[in-house]
């Protein structure tokens, strides 16, 4: 696995390729201060992740990434950045997570290492197949909205319409990109992207609204403090 590092700040970049040398075997082979650099080599060679600030000179990061979108074979991004507020938009690009500075050493270990099984994981496809009644209806991953466990079933929800399946949410949960799906609670599991507004509730648990859906989805206290992590909140 390689993986290019993008940041004006030639510290952070030094730390970070030290981290990943040491707490992985993915190859750093590119150092870039700008996104428009990195950008010219990525036209010209294909990395497998990119470490990528977000408040960078000429072109920021935000934007590089929505440029990489369009390409074929796109790379897992991470944001490393100090600006929280970015972090629904990162995910709203699908970002496979977004680190904050400073961060601490467990952290980008244990993110060094799902970026390494997801590697050994085979490529979850950008359709999945839902039963509705005697068929087989396929859908786009990225439309799902939200999925409940309900009663005996799976409720899963789509803008326009919803599918009821027999499946056990954590069974269901291993058919989705890890990077884009995040279990909230003991009988949720959201679509990052999909976030429309977060609000703060009791205990420090907090309570979602999810775009083209009127259901409030709790995030508990047990999944709370890895939902602060995932969305960069303090």
């Amino acid at each position: 696995m390689t993986c290019i590092i993008v940041d004006d700040e030639e510290p952070a970049r030094q730390d970070l390729a030290w981290f990943i040398s040491n707490f992985s075997a993915i190859r750093v082979v590119g150092s870039f201060a700008d996104g428009r650099e990195a950008l010219g080599y990525l036209l010209e060679h294909s990395v497998d992740v990119i470490f990528l600030d977000i408040n960078m000179p000429r072109m920021d990061g935000i934007a590089l990434s929505r440029t990489l979108k369009e390409m074929k074979t796109r790379p897992r991004i991470v944001f490393v950045t100090a600006h929280r507020e970015y972090a629904v938009e990162a995910f709203e690009i699908e970002a496979f997570d977004y680190l904050l500075k400073p961060f601490r050493e467990e952290r980008i270990v244990h993110l060094l290492g799902r970026l390494e099984a997801s590697e050994t994981q085979t490529p979850t496809s950008g359709t999945i197949a839902l039963r509705k009644n005697d068929s087989m209806v396929v859908v786009p991953v990225g439309s799902i909205i939200f999925c409940e466990a309900w009663e005996h079933e799976l409720r899963v929800v789509l803008k326009q319409e919803e599918f009821r399946i027999t499946s056990g949410i954590s069974e269901f949960l291993k058919r989705l990109p890890m990077e884009r799906f995040f279990r909230c609670h003991r009988s949720y599991v959201i679509n990052l992207a999909r976030i429309a507004e977060i609000t703060p509730w009791f205990n420090q648990t907090y309570i979602l609204r999810m775009q083209d859906s009127a259901d409030k989805i709790p995030v508990s206290r047990r999944h709370a403090p890895d939902f602060r992590q995932v969305m960069g909140i303090k």
